[in-house]
């Protein structure tokens, strides 16, 4: 036997556009491609010139606080520059400190309140008059500044200026307030050359030209390599100190030529090449597939109409259990499609999900050995949940090199046949249950003979008052005594038939709330006739205060005269002396209970697990149905039914039900 075929879709010409789609996706690929690297070096300029602004915000916070810092520096010099005692020779070993070469600042110059020049550091060779004089604002010192520092009390920037040395220089303004009176201005002249070659660190300058603007946008002071030509991306913000039109320009210089992007292109391109080729290619082989295709269309096409013909259903596992193949009456079998079931792996989904552990080690006692010739038989479930009976018949799969590939299965429905057999077993128990229903009679034989002593002693009252009303010597006294009785003998047999009636009138359960201890004095209210006649004597054992349950009184009494009675049945082969039956009730946090306690013979253990089974019986005049249907009673009621052996001899059978706190 060979490995199945996978059933293969009918075969023509391929139309124009299939063999047009390869083409027409590669040409989407690269463009794609072209379009990523794009993107990709889209998202490189954007990454370059947000780290660009981000190191010019930067570079022009750190100008910002060095010239903030110098500006702090010179108002801390006014006290020592301006005071009345003059200058002191700490405050000029400061000002030399602070004007020394390579520091920004390159003079020192403090003015008294009148705009007089006090001093200077280093000295000034002529000394201007006092600013109260017509000038601009680009002298130094600058009136107008000096009078807008003393006027504002803060610092203030002059304009940028060029000196004789091809420098660019500006100068601050630092009022001196002594207390609220002013009393004057210290000016620190800074080279702005000075303080971009100090501030601006040499990585910086690595990465970046930077060039500082004047107000006409002329460059006055640059920081960059001579060797390197900065690219169009720039960013210019203005320099604020000094400000005055005064702006910061930084230009990233221009990157190398990248021979990895170069490099990957060229990859690309050459890909696409190859791709186009294999696609060629690949087409002429199709070709040649399709023709040998065609060729065994036909011899499948037979083979296929004869598995599809079968009405035995076929199946094929691999080694691992894992369905390969199936034909339709398989299929219609089980209701799933072939879709659903190839490639599925144990549990399949057409196995009784409650009898799923034997199914699952007959799967694995099959796969291991196979089956014989008479074949297994199982019990599957339908899709639409009818369960079915099948035979299985397994073989090894043999591919062609002689392998063992699996195995293949012939599955046959036998399910009608065993309804079938099923069917005659139960006509033919059923006959044979319909010769124990005699016994049905047996209590109402009992309480016949019980209820018949009430209406006796009725009778003879009865007789009695009227032969003593013949005789006129009937006291009245003694005739409500004798009425008396009869009433209570009348009351007897009522009750006796009261409990008959509510015992057999209702067939379906109205649960209430309900005291077992009622239940059990009702019950052997019944059953005490035949105790008698039997030489039973029963034992009573009342918990007092029970808890109550919610449940149908009559199927209750039910369950407890059947337990009475067969415990009573349970020691008729005993002596007299000691049929005794012990009746009581008992509870848990959870549960209560009504306990029988026999001293028979007890139950066998081969007779114990098939105790509760329909129609069984170990009394040769019995239906077999009692216990099971105590039991079916105890389950409607959420409660169980239990056995055990007495240790004293004989069983004890208990019913226990869930207790209600209503």
């Amino acid at each position: 036997m060979t490995t199945p075929t996978v059933a293969m879709p009918p075969l023509g010409q391929p139309a124009a556009w299939r063999w047009r789609l390869p083409y027409l996706l590669l040409a989407l690929f690269i463009g794609a491609i072209l379009s990523l690297v794009w993107l990709v070096r889209s998202n490189d300029l954007e990454e370059q010139r947000a780290t660009l602004i981000s190191d010019v915000l930067w570079i022009e916070q750190n100008l910002r606080f060095q010239l903030e810092k110098n500006a702090d520096v010179l108002g801390e010099l006014g006290p020592e520059l301006l005071g009345r005692d003059g200058m002191s020779y700490n405050a000029a070993a400061r000002a030399m400190r602070l004007i020394q070469p390579g520091n920004p600042v390159v003079q020192v110059i403090w003015m008294a309140p009148d705009g007089s020049i006090g001093g200077a550091m280093p000295r000034l060779e002529v000394m201007p008059p006092p600013v109260d004089r017509a000038e601009t604002t680009t002298e130094l010192p600058s009136s107008g500044l000096f009078r807008l520092a003393a006027a504002s009390g803060r610092a203030v920037f002059g304009p940028v200026f060029k000196a004789i040395d091809n420098d660019v220089r500006f100068a601050v303004y630092v009022p001196y307030y002594h207390g609220s009176e002013f009393a004057g201005v210290v000016v620190g002249v800074h080279s702005l050359r000075d303080l971009v070659n100090r501030e601006v660190p040499w990585w910086f300058s690595e990465r970046y030209e930077l060039s500082i603007l004047d107000a006409s946008g002329e460059e006055i002071v640059s920081k960059s390599k001579v060797d390197a030509s900065a690219t169009e991306m720039e960013y210019l913000i203005p320099l604020d100190p000094p400000g005055r039109g005064v702006s910061l320009r930084v230009r990233p210089y221009r990157a190398q030529v990248r021979w990895v992007a170069a490099l990957l292109s060229g990859a690309i391109a050459l890909l696409a090449a190859g791709v186009v080729w294999s696609v060629w290619q690949l087409r002429r082989h199709m070709v040649r597939r399709q023709e040998a295709e065609l060729a065994l269309r036909e011899e499948y096409a037979f083979r296929r109409a004869m598995e599809d013909s079968l009405l035995t259903g076929l199946r094929a596992r691999d080694m691992d259990g894992r369905m390969i193949y199936v034909n339709p009456a398989f299929c219609r079998m089980v209701g799933f499609s072939t879709e659903e079931l190839i490639g599925h792996a144990p549990p399949m989904p057409y196995w009784d999900p409650d009898d799923l552990a034997r199914t699952q080690a007959l799967h694995e006692y099959i796969l291991a050995r196979g089956t014989t010739g008479d074949g297994v038989e199982v019990q599957l479930k339908r899709r639409n949940g009818e369960r079915l009976d099948a035979l299985i018949f397994e073989a090894p799969l043999i591919d062609a090199q002689g392998r063992q590939t699996g195995w293949m299965g012939s599955v046959l429905d036998i399910t009608e046949q065993k309804r079938a057999r099923h069917l005659a077993r139960q006509q033919e128990e059923r006959l044979q249950a319909t010769s124990r229903l005699i016994t049905m009679g047996e209590m109402a034989s009992t309480l016949a003979h019980e209820l018949n002593q009430p209406l006796t002693a009725i009778a003879s009252y009865a007789t009695g008052c009227l032969n003593r009303l013949d005789q006129g010597a009937m006291d009245p006294i003694e005739m409500r005594g004798v009425l008396g009785k009869l009433g209570k003998q009348a009351q007897r047999a009522g009750q006796i038939i009261r409990r008959v009636h509510d015992f057999v009138r209702r067939s379906e359960p109205k649960r209430e709330r309900l005291d077992l201890n009622a239940i059990v004095r009702e019950s052997i209210g019944l059953v005490e006739p035949d105790a008698r006649k039997r030489a039973v004597d029963i034992e009573v054992a009342l918990i007092e205060p029970l808890a109550c349950t919610q449940a149908d009184p009559v199927m209750v009494e039910q369950v407890a005269i059947n337990l009475i009675r067969n415990g009573m049945d349970a020691m008729k082969e005993i002596p007299a002396s000691r049929r005794r039956l012990l009746v009581s009730t008992t509870s848990t946090a959870q549960e209560v209970a009504i306990r029988v306690v026999d001293h028979g013979s007890g139950i066998p253990p081969e007779l114990a697990r098939k105790l509760f089974e329909p129609f069984f019986t170990t009394k040769s005049e019995g239906m077999g149905m009692g216990l099971n249907i105590c039991r079916s009673i105890a389950e409607l009621h959420h409660g169980r039914l239990v056995f055990e052996d007495n240790p004293d001899g004989g069983t004890i059978f208990t019913l226990w039900l869930p207790s209600s706190s209503a």
